[in-house]
């Protein structure tokens, strides 16, 4: 099963197609650079920092979210190299099922691959809820499910044109995201330095218990927060197995990520943590999806940006769209690549003229309808999915950490030269293992008040915890029915010719 790592030939579009997309049921490589720049940019940039941000500050005070949010994205940098030097020397849909599947267990690799398209599955299902929650600022007696419905409709328009489409669809979202921040960082330090209002000084950053509120508690509890806002960060992936000339542009948008985490969230901490006391009532209104109570409205309203509140609900709906049309993006491929390996049935497998899998499409459109459905139905259930989705993002991390140290082991055994290495992820071994451990005890601190206070409530623990069995059991299960066995070093499969199985 293992193979010369030497002087590799093409990469496919995903175990079992062609370079270019040519076979009956390929995916085509019709991501540009520009594109996976903004997919990997766009996936940290969304209502965790125009939004999340109010709650992160009134909790943590300025510093304590700075820290927070500073730390996690140092964790998600060291997350993108790891994932970084898999996908650019194994650029796959499939990318996580793949990684998991060839360089752990093919049962941990199964596990991972259904974790990934529920998780984004659910994450449609509350985007599209959001969306009607946002015009309503508009219009308040708008039917919000009507209002859902046809945002789905654009989604999956967008998704079932083209992979291109996809891809200049996000762009374009992602730009407007981009804009935004940029020019609240500049419109924020003018207002620092006392151009545009009287200069705040460092009040801001003393009062009260100001600048860690909380102590490690409150700090903690952001850490939570801001791992919930870098997901999809990963989704560069994905995207990977339909990229042009991966081994360059892959590269490209890994390195830049974490300086535009760095300059976007901590500049944008640094910019509120001056002008927004930690104190401010309206801070505590952000929970609830106030627009008006987000920092970014607060500042430019402050700056005299007329219509703040509407402009940021717009930002905020366009990120919106970007998330929904991302999560069925990527829940979608994860699917297709779900058959490819024979994880999924082989019904998945067929793609549409424009080589995009509807059928799989379709299966993960009406998954997504019905958590939307069931969100109307039941409100606590949903709430459960929503969480559940949460922790299996986490999941998915822990497990780009481990198959990369698998990755490396089983590349320097079958002979190959870290040199030869398209991208080499910084740190190793260190890097992948202080993520896998950052991860895990976010994972493990879903509920910090069992954690802190001991206080155990039955309810709220399954809500914090319970997608964690369903994964072990998952895979579990299949270790059990397939008695399949952890992979060897010399046993890891390195292939990266077409798959004829």
């Amino acid at each position: 099963m293992s193979t010369s790592v030497d002087s590799p030939p093409p990469m496919p579009g995903g175990e079992g197609s062609l370079p270019g997309g040519a076979g009956d049921n390929d995916l085509r490589r019709d991501l540009k650079a520009r594109h996976l720049n903004m997919i990997a940019i766009g996936g940290a940039i969304g209502t965790g920092l125009f939004l999340a941000s109010a709650g992160s500050i009134k909790d943590a005070g300025p510093g304590g979210a700075l820290v927070a949010y500073a730390v996690i994205g140092f964790m998600v940098w060291l997350l993108m190299q790891s994932l970084g030097e898999m996908s650019t020397y194994l650029p796959l849909a499939n990318s996580f099922e793949a990684y998991g599947t060839r360089f752990v267990s093919p049962s941990f690799g199964f596990a991972q691959g259904w974790n990934y398209w529920i998780n984004w599955a659910v994450t449609v299902a509350a985007e599209i809820a959001a969306a009607g929650i946002i015009v309503s600022y508009w219009w308040p007696d708008v039917d919000q499910r009507l209002v859902a419905m046809v945002f789905f409709a654009v989604l999956f328009t967008i998704n079932a044109v083209s992979v291109k489409a996809f891809g200049e669809s996000e762009f374009l979202f992602s730009s407007i995201k981009v804009l935004t921040v940029l020019v609240f960082l500049v419109v924020g330090v003018l207002m620092i330095f006392g151009i545009m209002t009287d200069a705040p000084g460092t009040k801001n950053w003393t009062t009260g218990d100001a600048p860690f509120v909380g102590g490690f508690t409150g700090l903690i509890s952001i850490f939570m927060i801001a791992g919930f806002s870098f997901q999809g960060t990963e989704m560069i992936g994905v995207a990977a197995g339909e990229a042009d000339e991966p081994e360059k542009t892959i590269p490209k948008a890994i390195r830049a990520v974490f300086f535009r985490i760095l300059l976007f969230y901590v500049g944008a901490f640094i910019v509120i943590g001056f002008l927004l006391p930690y104190t401010d009532p309206k801070l505590a209104k952000s929970a609830d999806g106030d627009i008006t109570a987000s920092p970014f409205t607060l500042i430019f309203e402050k700056a005299g940006v007329v219509g703040a509140a509407s402009v940021m609900n717009a930002v905020i709906l366009t990120a919106i769209l970007s998330a929904g049309s991302s999560g069925l993006y990527v829940s979608t491929r994860m699917l297709y690549s779900l058959a490819q390996s024979g994880k999924a049935p082989k019904i998945f497998l067929r793609t549409n003229k424009r080589h995009v899998p509807m059928l799989a499409l379709l299966a993960t459109a009406g998954v997504a309808l019905a958590c939307y459905g069931l969100s109307l139905a039941s409100e606590d259930a949903y709430t459960w999915l929503v969480n559940a989705s949460g922790l299996a993002g986490f999941i998915t991390w822990c497990g780009i950490a481990w198959s990369h140290l698998k990755f490396r082991r089983a590349y320097v055994a079958q002979g190959g030269d870290i040199a030869d290495l398209p991208f080499r992820a910084k740190w190793f071994p260190l890097g992948p293992i202080v993520a896998l451990v950052m991860c895990a005890v976010v994972i493990v601190l879903q509920n910090s008040d069992l954690i802190f206070e001991g206080t155990v409530e039955p309810g709220g623990l399954l809500e914090s915890y319970i997608f964690l069995p369903i994964f072990l059991a998952v895979w579990a299960g299949h270790k059990l029915v397939t008695k399949s066995k952890k992979v060897e070093p010399l046993e890891a499969d390195l292939t990266r010719t077409r798959n004829h199985d």
